[in-house]
């Protein structure tokens, strides 16, 4: 009974979004979010637009975060070319940002306190070194407080190529595009990490410019296309207390592929 209930709720929601408007608005420093941007407008068949800040950004990385830094300790934000889009014509908004400083970039934060989207569905996306989508949902959520702010999708930029096939079952999943998808097993108990857990979190973590912390738990889960691991780490955080972290790394079953952390949440 429950199924069929399930299935009917899917239904519904795919049915209602083919009758929806979708647009993909998104802000890209440096291209990769444009890349989820548009594969997102390709598999959904929405718009798509850009968001540009009047003045830009320093190609730089260092005057790019020096920038950001002080908007966000300021308030003073960017202000942002006009948008070509008429918000009030969309009932969904996939909203695509960088993670900067643990939240969306700045110009997004112009663009949330332009604009309420009242009545609608934000769905948000992002890019990111190592994480950021918890911290920078809850942001939004608290910023649009009269919007039905959705889960989101979030890639790291070192795996921009796994976001096509990642995104497709995200929007299955969630009701935005039709088709079907097996669903991901739970991933198992958290145990005390051993040898072999700790070679594969090594593999997959060591590369990383930021020391992530030692594990000490894992959880596991073997899907058709990969065995993933749930790291609890215990870490340092730049205020130099202890704390703890979760990591995320997938093993593809492909003959030779190397561990790699999907994404850190703190």
């Amino acid at each position: 009974m429950k199924k069929l209930l399930l299935f009917a709720m899917m239904a519904t929601m795919l049915t209602s979004c083919t009758k929806q408007k979708v647009l993909v608005l998104y802000y890209s420093q440096t291209g990769t979010t444009q890349t989820v941007a548009e594969e997102l407008q390709k598999q959904l068949g929405a718009d798509i637009e850009c968001i540009e800040p009047e003045i830009a950004y320093d190609a730089d990385f260092q005057a790019t975060v020096e920038r950001g830094r002080e908007e966000m300790q300021s308030g003073n934000l960017p202000a942002l070319k006009p948008l070509q889009a008429n918000l009030d014509e969309y009932d969904v908004v996939f909203i695509g940002f960088p993670i900067w400083f643990g939240t969306y970039a700045m110009p997004i934060a112009t663009l949330l306190r332009e604009n309420e989207f009242e009545g609608k569905t934000v769905v948000p996306f992002c890019t990111f070194g190592s994480g950021g989508l918890n911290t920078s949902t809850q942001a939004l959520k608290e910023a649009l407080p009269k919007a039905d702010v959705r889960q989101g999708y979030g890639v790291r930029q070192a795996r921009i190529q796994a976001a096509p096939k990642e995104i497709e079952r995200f929007l299955i999943e969630n009701g935005y595009k039709p088709g079907k998808v097996a669903p991901l097993p739970e991933y198992s108990e958290q145990m005390p990490v051993n040898e072999e857990d700790s070679m594969v979190f090594e593999a997959a973590c060591s590369g990383y410019q930021f020391p992530l912390g030692t594990p000490v738990t894992v959880g596991k889960r073997v899907t058709g296309e990969s065995t993933d691991y749930k790291f609890t780490a215990k870490s340092i955080g730049f205020d130099g207390q202890e704390g703890t972290t979760t990591i995320f790394v997938t093993v593809p079953s492909e003959e030779g592929a190397k561990p790699e952390f999907t994404e850190v949440v703190r």
